[in-house]
């Protein structure tokens, strides 16, 4: 089986599949019960289709509005262009001179003359009332008349289902419409034959059981979306740096109005339509919007940015123009919220198994038809009557066909895939409370999977929490961890080298200093950034004052390529001074002066180079993060065009960020080991601190190797063949290192990768990684829309947690496709082999409509929604060519399937005898207690309906004895011991509960409409007995040993 799922419908992956192979599975899947259910949790291609050709539209639409521009830019130049806008009263009575459909135009135009007719950038702040230093007022009654004019930035949503559109999808089952024809004849016939009430007993109880199910499935479904939409509202919750009110604030994304004054930088998505105020090398993508994959340079002359485009580099200020629908982006994902995700690999596998199975059943059923309807015939013959049929051999026909029915309802187990859905909303809900962001589906179940995690150290494995607590200044190295000390450190340092310092500090960089709503500083910017600042403003520094002494010329913001940024002034006395800071060992090599103790510029010689050298490496055996300020003076005009100098400058000085280790890392480190899952730490930092950070997690040992991104990257195919297995620190790395790394573990070590990452740099690592994790504090939303999962502590511990949830759903899947394949094969071989030997089926439609439910719906939502456990950490990872029905399952179904129906064939044809039955209900006592064993012994699966005939009950009562006891060993597919922990699963002992009171008025007072009849205290002790029966057994062909594949 496992190789034909694999060669029909392996081509799924967790991610990226193509639409072929998504295409290639549905098509295998002809044999499917109910449509709406069983795919509502699959893509949906055509809506995709639709957005893909949005996108195109979109590109060729901007194509042309930017060659309109450029043409526009040059007949405007020197004109004086009028406007024949005019605005609407509804818009002037508000306060605004230009209405909602004007604004959108200019930006989505791109249109260069209507921006200058409205007075650009300016003008229109004007004409939406705000102000591009302060932004918009933030009183409400402002607030609600611009919502009136604008609108608000969401995109249209569907809408939610009810509960009764669920109820109305479950009733779309095919079998279940079939047996409900099936009960309607049989009410007609019985009333006609027998009278009202009597006639009415069969066909009401199998109208009453198809209710049950389909509410009950309809309770299910419903409930699984809920928690899907709760996760959806957790993935919008994005937030954006505006300015209001003269205020710097962060707000949710949606929640800004055209006049909001929005802070961008690199990483960031353009949360609206805008337009450039200012700011610094903005490089901005497009291809989410457009599908054109070139970069575009946004400035003053080409000042329009675009919802949901990317900042790939650079930083500025916008003003938002449009917002929500009114966007292309609001109408492009309006049509993407309703493509879906990708189905699993795991739901596409169990929707092959279900399809292999229902395929078996149709012929089972088939064959049992056709061979109890040749034993009426030849009974006819016999007898001579074949040529004259009554009421009641009609009814037996229309019976034989309604086994038939029931036969296919329980070959065919929908509830299969959809139990992954159950159990992957289930863990990602929980998951949710446990720091952990699901973006995709798929990546909870491959996470289960993972052999190696390629970690970050800063913010991950670190505290991200950073101060400054070293210096070397003027080659003076003090301690500078707290106020008092940086202080005294100042006065020691020159007043020429502290104005430099300071100078570098507050300009190079990518944070501010802000007041805040209680005119308090406050620090924005990275942890980083924001220890720097500290550290400057510890030196007596004043942010606005050191910003408004000079221009800003030109920014190089931090590049995790480069690991240096740059920054250009303007000087007031004249000249340009360039500031650069970065990974201490480049900016050094880069510097040919230094500042001496006398705060004069000196040469910097051999001797100087190696007592820095020296204090660098001394702060990095102490783990802490290394930086290197320095700066040049250039005498001559410098353009903005210009790139910023590589070498030449005047080494500042050095400091040491502490970032302490979190407190549980090295025991998570030590869980994954013992789990088989290789921690690899990728860092950027210099390589004795990273591998100082790596001893204390417990990742750099003995045997393992730390090596540095430009040593890797030089090395041969055949030379990191040899390495990679041993590389567990990468220091320097650059993003292309990392994700040259994850490659080749993918592809030549066939590993399955986990990997962080927060910044823009790191989308092409999380892309090609199995699984994707994104940190939610410290990651931009370019690296979290690369990522599957989003760690929002960004905390290592979480990471690990992550793991074991997806074991604990793979594992949870597994125990349910066991116990669904042990009540498939007893339940085909009983009403099967029953029909061709005894002429009759041993459970009727309503018992088995009962069996069905536990089997599909309450199994489910019993065994899927299994808490994981500590132990699932101590066991090795599946990895990549792990099969998913593994021997220990086969084992498991397989002797308890014999068992099940040696139980059960003993009973019908030794159960009168052994039980002394007599009298004109033995064969329903019988039967009961069939049933009544076969559910207190089997687990919940697709075990359907049978026969509408007055069948003996006793088998009733034994099968449903087998569903509760096989439920409870299918806890564990290997440990003997089931019972631990079981009653922390609330969910479990519920359904369990709720089974077994169930079972008990099934037979004890609907016996009317289920055709069952009283047990008497000595069969039901029997029935239970059976059922437990079968827990030492379960237990005992653990123990025979097997291949896990």
């Amino acid at each position: 089986m496992e190789n034909y799922l694999n060669e029909n419908f392996g081509d799924v992956k967790a991610k990226n599949s193509s639409e072929e192979a998504l295409q290639r599975w549905r098509k295998l899947c002809w044999l499917v019960k109910n449509r709406k259910r069983r795919f509502r949790f699959t893509a949906n291609l055509s809506k995709r289709n639709e957005a893909e050709a949005i996108r195109r539209s979109n590109q060729e639409k901007f194509r042309v509005a930017v060659l309109v521009s450029q043409a526009a830019l040059q007949f405007i130049h020197g004109l004086n262009l009028t406007s024949e806008y005019t605005v609407p009263e509804e818009v002037k009575a508000v306060g605004f001179e230009i209405c909602a459909d004007e604004l959108g135009s200019v930006v989505e135009g791109r249109d260069v003359k209507k921006l200058k007719i409205h007075g650009g950038v300016e003008g229109i702040a004007s004409k939406v009332a705000t102000s591009i230093t302060n932004g918009i007022p933030i009183s409400e009654e402002l607030l609600s008349k611009r919502i009136e004019i604008y609108g608000i930035n969401k995109f249209t949503e569907s809408p939610v289902k009810g509960f009764w559109t669920f109820v109305w999808e479950a009733l779309q089952d095919m079998t279940l419409m079939i047996l409900a024809v099936c009960a309607f004849i049989s009410l007609v016939v019985g009333i006609a034959m027998e009278g009202w009430p009597k006639g009415s007993h069969d066909g009401l109880g199998i109208v009453a059981s198809i209710l049950l199910v389909v509410f009950v499935t309809a309770t299910s479904d419903y409930r699984q979306s809920l928690q899907f939409k709760d996760l959806d509202r957790e993935k919008k919750k994005i937030t954006v740096q505006v300015t209001r009110d003269g205020c710097r604030q962060k707000i949710s994304i949606y929640d800004l109005l055209p006049g909001d004054i929005v802070h961008l930088s690199i990483g960031d998505q353009v949360p609206a339509d805008g337009i450039f105020i200012s700011g610094f090398s903005v490089i901005v993508n497009e291809s989410s919007l457009t599908g054109e994959s070139e970069p575009v340079n946004v400035n003053s002359q080409n000042p329009f940015l675009l919802s949901g485009t990317k900042v790939q580099d650079g930083s500025c200020k916008m003003l938002v123009t449009t917002v929500g629908m009114r966007t292309q982006w609001g109408k492009l994902m309006a049509t993407l919220s309703e493509g879906g995700d990708d189905e699993t690999p795991l739901q596409v596998k169990l929707n092959g198994v279900a399809t292999i199975i229902g395929k078996i059943g149709l012929f089972f059923a088939l064959v049992t038809f056709a061979v109890l309807v040749q034993g009426l015939f030849t009974r006819k013959l016999q007898e001579g009557s074949q040529w004259t049929w009554s009421g009641d051999e009609a009814m037996e026909i229309l019976e034989f066909f309604a086994v038939a029915v029931t036969i296919v309802v329980v070959a065919v187990p929908e509830g299969l895939p959809l139990a992954v859905t159950l159990s992957l909303a289930f863990a990602m809900k929980k998951m949710m409370n446990d720091k952990a962001l699901v973006r995709h589906l798929a990546a909870c179940e491959t996470m289960g999977s993972a052999t190696t995690i390629c970690s970050d150290k800063t913010g991950t494995l670190t505290t991200n929490h950073m101060t400054v607590v070293k210096a070397c200044i003027c080659g003076k190295t003090k301690e500078v961890g707290s106020p008092k000390e940086a202080s005294n450190f100042c006065s020691e340092i020159p007043d020429s080298a502290l104005r430099i310092l300071l100078q570098s500090i507050f300009n190079n960089t990518g944070g501010e200093v802000v007041k805040n709503k209680d005119d308090k500083n406050e620090i924005l910017g990275t942890p980083t950034e924001t220890a720097i600042l500290e550290f400057g403003l510890q030196l007596g520094g004043e942010f606005q004052a050191e910003r408004k002494a000079c221009d800003i010329v030109k920014v190089e913001p931090f590049n995790s390529v480069k690991k240096r940024m740059g920054v250009v002034l303007e000087l007031p006395e004249g000249g340009f001074r360039v500031h650069c800071k970065g990974a201490s060992e480049i900016i050094l090599a880069a510097c040919d002066k230094v500042i001496d103790s006398k705060g004069e510029v000196v040469t910097l010689d051999k001797a100087y180079v190696k007592n820095l050298e020296k204090t660098i490496e001394q702060f990095a055996n102490e783990a802490l993060r290394t930086l290197c300020l320095a700066y040049m003076e250039i005498e001559s005009e410098f353009s903005a065009e210009s790139p910023i100098p590589t070498k030449g400058y005047t080494c500042i000085g050095i400091v040491g960020i502490k970032d302490p280790v979190r407190p549980g890392v090295r025991e998570s480190v030590a869980i994954c080991r013992s789990a088989g899952i290789t921690v690899r730490m990728v860092t950027g930092d210099n390589i004795n601190t990273a591998k100082a950070i790596a001893r204390e997690c417990g990742i750099l040992t003995d045997n393992g190797l730390a090596i540095e991104g430009p040593v890797f990257r030089e090395k041969s195919e055949d030379e990191l063949r040899e390495i990679i297995p041993k590389i567990q620190v990468m220091a320097r790395s650059s993003p292309l290192d990392k994700h040259t790394l994850v490659k080749h573990l993918r592809t030549t070590f066939e590993e399955v990768v986990a990997v962080t990452g927060d910044g823009t740099n790191d989308a092409p690592a999380l892309h090609e990684a199995d699984i994707g994790l994104a940190m939610g504090i410290a990651g931009t939303e370019v690296a979290k829309e690369s990522a599957d999962v989003i760690i929002l502590d960004d905390n290592f511990s979480t990471i690990v947690t992550v793991a074991k949830w997806g074991r604990s759903v793979y594992v949870n899947i597994q125990k349910f496709v066991q116990f669904q394949l042990t009540v498939n094969v007893v339940a085909l071989i009983v009403n099967f082999s029953s029909a061709c030997l005894t002429g009759n089926a041993p459970l009727t439609a309503v018992q088995l409509l009962w069996v069905n439910m536990i089997m599909d719906t309450l199994g489910a939502l019993a065994l899927a929604t299994e808490p994981p456990n500590n132990d699932l950490m101590k066991r090795m990872p599946v990895g990549r060519k792990g099969n998913f029905i593994s021997n220990v399952m086969w084992r498991n179904v397989l002797g308890q399937s014999s068992y099940q129906f040696v139980i059960i064939w003993y009973l019908q044809t030794r159960g009168k005898a052994a039980f002394q039955l007599d009298g004109p209900n033995s064969d329903l006592i019988l039967n009961t207690l069939i049933f009544n064993s076969f559910v207190f012994c089997q687990n919940p699966a697709d075990c359907a309906k049978a026969t509408m005939s007055k069948m003996p009950t006793l088998p009733l009562s034994a099968s449903q004895l087998f569903l509760v006891f096989n439920e409870i060993s299918s806890r564990e597919m290997e440990k003997i011991n089931v019972f631990k922990g079981i009653l922390k699963n609330y969910v479990f002992v519920a359904v369990i509960s709720c089974t077994v009171i169930f079972q008990i008025i099934i037979i004890e007072f609907l016996g009317m409409f289920a055709n069952t009849h009283p047990l008497s205290l000595k069969q039901w002790i029997v029935s239970v007995f059976f059922g437990f029966l079968g827990m030492p057994i379960a237990a005992a062909v653990k123990m025979i040993p097997v291949e896990s594949n």
